[in-house]
């Protein structure tokens, strides 16, 4: 699992997306007026002019494209899951991956929650600011909320020696899993580590902690097949609301078949 940006060779596979998610989805909660206005808000053109914008993510999944997230400044929108791929933790991954880039310049960020995402995004931390109507055809009512979330910038005062973290989320090439801890060590702007467990026997990382924050290290590890993996990453740490720290993290393998990845590692 991997979240990247999107080209423009991606737009019909992006829009069928969007498009497929709101006429399977949207009719159980609107009339069909709002899904109508919603499949001609998101058409092909608004779409292209966020691609070129480079405002535009897609998330694959053993290659395919399963979801796709836009932003613009600190606004979160058009974050649309395939029906048949919910409920996997896409989307949340997607918002978190967004959070992380909108973190760098702005304290907040903001989305227009339709009634089916409501839900998740409230699980998410965010908060609901004002609630709006909008009329469309027919002078049928519209009627969503704008949302709002406090955003931890990127921190550059963390001190990693003795932290132990656990993955959260990785993508399917990864080989870590949630039986697998990491033991952080630190001196001065030098990172290492070691990590073991689930299917990783022995691993360790080594890396610096850069002055903007951002931790970019090496790593290898022998698996339970008795393979040696070695790979690169460079993880964006922020604070949680617990204290605790989340990495989000962007990988790559450097043998095999050198695919990339993106995990989310949180401090236990």
């Amino acid at each position: 699992m991997r979240y990247e940006l999107a080209g423009k060779e991606e737009l019909l596979k992006i829009h069928n997306i969007v498009q497929q998610t709101i006429k399977t989805v949207y009719p159980k909660y609107y009339p069909k007026e709002v899904v109508e206005f919603f499949c001609e808000h998101h058409n092909q053109d608004a779409i292209l002019k966020d691609i070129e914008e480079r405002r535009v993510g897609v998330l694959r999944v053993n290659d395919e494209i399963v979801a796709t997230g836009s932003y613009e400044n600190d606004h979160i929108t058009r974050v649309y899951v395939l029906p048949k791929h919910q409920n996997k933790g896409y989307g949340t991954f997607i918002i978190k991956s967004i959070e992380s880039e909108i973190s760098k310049k702005y304290h907040k960020a903001f989305l227009d929650a339709s009634l089916p995402g409501v839900h998740l995004y409230e699980k998410l931390g965010y908060k609901t600011l004002e609630h709006k109507k909008y009329f469309v055809k027919n002078d049928v009512v519209l009627v969503y909320d704008i949302m709002v979330k406090e955003l931890p910038h990127i921190c550059t005062d963390i001190h990693y020696d003795g932290k132990i973290f656990i993955p959260e989320i990785n993508s399917e090439n990864g080989e870590v899993n949630q039986e697998t801890r990491f033991y952080y060590h630190q001196n001065g702007d030098l990172l290492w580590g070691e990590y073991a467990g689930g299917d990783i026997i022995k691993g360790t990382l080594i890396g610096t902690v850069a002055k903007d924050g951002r931790l970019n290290f090496t790593y290898q590890h022998i698996n339970k097949n008795k393979e040696i993996r070695t790979g690169k990453c460079q993880s964006v740490p922020t604070v949680m609301e617990n204290g605790k720290i989340r990495l989000v993290e962007k990988w790559q393998w450097t043998n095999g078949d050198y695919s990339e990845g993106s995990s989310v590692l949180i401090e236990i």
